[in-house]
């Protein structure tokens, strides 16, 4: 996947995708009409990028993805602590408790992460 970043717009209609799944592309079209105020033509021109990029396809007019939203998510958290903190998981957690008082429970959940890992 080239580009793991999404544009708001683009995430609208990403989004509209996941929640649909499968969808046919003249169902995608109405729904983007209707939610986006888009022009047929600006739904496939916007369906032809995602697909290019490898987050969704189109096949005998049916739109699937090929990442689920939440494997995106962890894509994009990936290509974010690759960047910025050079790869380092602890480096980005010790960055982002320093900005943010973690709950009791966070705390909790990703200790039992941890020792999840841990135990194999």
């Amino acid at each position: 996947m080239e580009e793991l970043r999404l544009g708001v717009i683009e995430g609208k209609f990403a989004d509209i995708i996941w929640e649909n799944e499968p969808i046919s592309s003249g169902m995608l079209v109405k729904i983007c009409e209707q939610k986006l105020e888009w022009k047929k033509s600006t739904t496939y021109t916007m369906l032809k990028r995602l697909c290019e990029r490898g987050l969704f396809q189109n096949e005998d007019g049916v739109v699937t993805s090929l990442m689920s939203k939440e494997e995106f998510g962890a894509a994009q958290s990936e290509k974010i602590i690759e960047e910025t903190f050079a790869g380092s998981l602890p480096a980005f957690l010790a960055a982002f408790a320093s900005r943010k008082k973690l709950s009791k429970a966070e705390v909790d959940e990703i200790q039992k992460m941890i020792d999840q890992i841990r135990e194999g």
